[in-house]
């Protein structure tokens, strides 16, 4: 594989020639804005691939699938784009599954169902469509999959999440290894539930599964936490419980602030600490990667509408708010914010808010950006995770526009709502 610069491989996003505008690759985003309008997520399909590409480069000496978690961006173009790269997906709800059946109905034996409240129709509809395999996260769980199974004479294949109890750095709201966390099954319980399912006619024990959370920056917590479970298998293999698969879960993070993130060097790091953790285990490891492999192929375009002072504040109001993408207001998540087409002058301390009736509604505090009048454009960065796939109506406001470049052309994935489309499902 060709050599990836580090700030080819950190963001899609940049100055085409000094005092140029803003292009994805080869697309002008400005030109983007016009034709589609404002709020506006542009993806860059290239990067997309080129991240998966690190993935099967680091493991490419093991046996392995890289499972999509679809949660972190569950566009049906993205989704299609993966798949036929080979690509499976961890889902987490039934809608997640139907995704993957509009997009890519050929994965769907590439398809780990995680989450802890699969519904017994959501179960229903996995075991039909003949899926990969269940993260079960409880006893009650997995014995609601027997009965499933037992109704629909289907077998179920499953891995337990066992919750290792790793700590791992990260927000509060996304961490998940430990025990305190309504995550997973506590990894002492696990050998008695997988000897006791041995006996089980519609229950095969194919797997055992783990997740510590997400945006982590160390390889370690993800070593120390496959090497817990890689033991457990190799003394459940000594019982004769000999298990086909290990999913080591997603979580690996980025870095929201630095345009010189080495992407590659960094999966390097994390395929070699779990390497080393798996120890002499012969089965599939299984990964689910989301928010690197979409996040920084990601903008979120907006355009100015007002610029206006409090006293010392000055506030920049744009066209796009916190129902557009939350993380800064649910996480006080950082996202670097660039001119679409930069302006001369000095740079000042500006909030960068959005319209919506909330004091939350921002997406910058105190952040010393160029100048900015009324009508320009801007782009908030590394939104390709986590944004469209938790926006909302708030406000009744329209969700934006999704475009997809790829190899130098654009094209519509989504486009955008419209009041009509809010009303559609109500009635007075």
């Amino acid at each position: 594989m060709r050599k990836i610069s580090p700030a080819r491989n950190s963001r899609p996003f940049d100055y085409a020639q000094p005092g140029d505008r803003l292009h994805c690759g080869k697309v002008s985003i400005a030109a983007l804005a016009r034709r589609h309008g404002t709020p506006l997520y542009v993806y860059s399909g290239d990067q997309i691939v080129e991240r998966l590409g690190m993935f099967e480069n680091a493991f490419r000496g093991r046996n392995h699938l890289v499972c999509y978690a679809v949660k972190a961006n569950s566009a049906l173009a993205i989704l299609k784009l993966l798949a036929g790269r080979g690509a499976g997906f961890d889902i987490v709800s039934g809608g997640e599954l139907e995704r993957v059946l509009a997009s890519a109905p050929e994965a769907v034996g590439r398809v780990v169902f995680s989450g802890v409240g699969k519904t017994a129709a959501e179960i229903d509809r996995a075991l039909e469509t003949g899926i990969l395999q269940f993260n079960v996260e409880s006893e009650a769980e997995l014995e609601l999959l027997a009965a499933r199974a037992r109704r629909m004479k289907r077998r179920a294949r499953f891995a337990l999440r066992v919750n290792p109890d790793v700590f791992a750095e990260t927000h509060p709201y996304i961490s998940t290894g430990l025990r305190e966390h309504k995550f997973g099954i506590d990894i002492r319980r696990a050998p008695e539930i997988y000897r006791r399912t041995a006996r089980s006619k519609w229950l095969e024990a194919h797997g055992i599964s783990l997740h510590i959370g997400s945006q982590i920056r160390s390889a370690q917590p993800f070593g120390a936490a496959v090497e817990r479970v890689s033991r457990l298998a190799r003394q459940l293999a000594g019982e004769g419980i000999a298990l086909k698969t290990i999913d080591a879960g997603g979580g690996l993070g980025i870095d929201y602030h630095s345009r010189a993130f080495d992407a590659a060097e960094h999966v390097r790091e994390y395929a070699a600490a779990i390497e080393k953790a798996l120890g002499g285990f012969e089965g599939r490891l299984l990964l689910e990667p989301g928010r690197f492999l979409v996040a920084q192929a990601g903008a979120l375009v907006a355009g100015v509408l007002h610029v206006k002072s409090n006293g010392k504040k000055t506030f920049v109001v744009v066209d796009a708010a916190m129902n557009d993408l939350i993380r800064p207001a649910l996480y006080q998540a950082h996202h670097e914010i660039v001119p679409v087409r930069r302006r001369s002058g000095r740079a000042r301390a500006v909030d960068v808010v959005g319209p919506v009736c909330e004091t939350g509604d921002f997406f910058a505090r105190d952040r010393k950006l160029a100048p900015l009048e009324p009508g320009d454009l801007v782009a908030l960065l590394d939104a390709g995770a986590y944004g469209m796939a938790q926006s909302s109506n708030y406000n009744s406001r329209p969700r934006a526009a999704e475009v997809l470049v790829e190899s130098g052309k654009a094209r519509l994935i989504r486009r955008r709502e419209t009041m009509a489309d809010l009303l559609a499902v109500e009635s007075t």
